[in-house]
This record gives C-alpha cells, structure tokens and sequence, in this order.
C-alpha cells in the first residue's frame, strides 16, 4: 500500500491551512460511536413498523368513512321510506279520529334528513290548516294519538301503555278512540290507565284500586269476558 502512495515533490502552500480546518471539522464531529451502524439499523427497524402501522391507520380510516358514508345512505333510505309509510297512516287516522279533516307530516329540513325535524300540519273539519301550537288540548292529544297509532300501524310492538290520554276528549271522540283501539289490539297489547267508563268498555281485563273496610286499598282484577247476566243484575 506505501508503494502505491503518490509520489510528492512539492508540499501545497495552503496545505496547513487545510490540515487546521479538517482537524477543527472533527473536533466538531465528536468522538465516533462504533455501535452508529447498529443502532441506525434498530432505528431504521422500528420506523418501518410503525410507517406500517400508519399506513394501516390511514387505511382503516378511510374504510370507515365508506362504511358510515354507506351506512348514511341507508339510513336516509329507510328514513324516507317509514317517514312516507307513517305520513299515510297518520292522514287515515287522523281522519277516522276527527271524523274529517285532513293532517299530514312534513319535513322542517328535507335536504337534510340527518338533523331535520318534523311538524305536524292539521285541518279540522270546518276549519283551515293551522299548526299544532293552534289546537286546543283535546285536539292536540287527539292528533298525538292519530300518530302513536300510525307509528304502531307502521311497526306494531308488543305492548304500549297509555296513561290518561283520553282525558281531554269529548263522548264522540272517546267513542272513535275506543273503536281504533279496538282494530290496532289484534297486533299490540294495549295497557291504558284510564277513569272514562267509554274506554273501559274496550278492556278485556280490568284492574283497579279500592278501598276496603279496614280503609286499606286493594287491587281488584275483572276479565269482561266472564261477566255474567247474573253478576250484571247483582251489580
């Protein structure tokens, strides 16, 4: 290796000034860490697990919102669907309810069915349309019970519990309640807490409190259905 080192005649004139600056340059260098290599290669290890893990991430994140976007689009779908299925049974109710008339359901926001709202647009017979805020108490239980009973004719459930909803109707509305009550009992198991005698004659069971002799209250139980002509005359 000596024999193949150029051969110098001549030193450089600025070659003093070379060996300073290259001295200063490794003086600012540092000492050298002979495990630089190893290291690097742990390092370099470990950032392409997690520019792996990134990767994942980013693309679990977009397969998210694909399938929130499409689960949106679903929804909107069925939204629309059992909103127009609820809106036709709720004008038929409405009208057997009030005996005339005419009510529909309408959208506050339809361009936007996530965050929209619902009103309830009513006529009664004789009357002009005009908003729920407008009825007067029987009338605005009477139409919240028109859309209960579209919302059970759409999806009926197993059971629904009524308290004192018929509080505030007249004999005739009672009358149209009672006989709805009726038709939508062969789907869904009504419990209604109520104290209107019209009611009760839809009930195939009834329950109540009395007060005995001792004044303490007890619960007394009836199915219609076994009521006699005798048990009628004692009564």
């Amino acid at each position: 290796m000596v024999e193949q080192l150029p051969i110098v005649t001549e030193l450089a004139p600025d070659l003093e000034e070379q060996l300073t600056h290259n001295r200063a340059q490794l003086r600012r260098m540092g000492a050298i860490n002979p495990d630089a290599k190893a290291e690097y290669e742990t390092e370099k290890e470990r950032y392409e697990f997690m520019k792996t893990q990134v990767e994942d991430l980013h693309k679990a994140q977009a397969d998210l919102k694909q399938v929130v976007a499409e689960l949106d689009e679903l929804t909107k779908q069925e939204f629309v669907k059992t909103f127009d299925a609820v809106d036709k049974q709720f004008r038929e109710t409405f009208v057997r309810l009030f005996g005339g008339g005419s009510a529909r359901l309408a959208l506050t926001d339809p361009e936007n069915l996530v965050e929209t709202g619902i009103e309830i647009e009513a006529r009664l017979p004789g009357r002009r349309e005009q908003g729920l805020a407008l009825l007067s108490g029987g009338e605005r239980s009477l139409t919240a019970i028109a859309l209960v009973f579209a919302l059970l004719k759409v999806s009926p459930t197993p059971v629904c519990v009524m308290d004192e909803v018929d509080a505030m109707l007249d004999e005739a509305n009672v009358g149209r309640f009672r006989d709805l009550l009726v038709d939508l009992s062969k789907d869904t198991q009504f419990i209604i807490i109520t104290h209107n005698r019209n009611t009760v004659q839809a009930a195939d069971v009834i329950y109540g409190v009395t007060m005995g002799r001792d004044s303490a209250s007890q619960v007394i139980s009836l199915r219609l259905d076994q009521v006699t002509d005798d048990m009628l005359k004692r009564g």
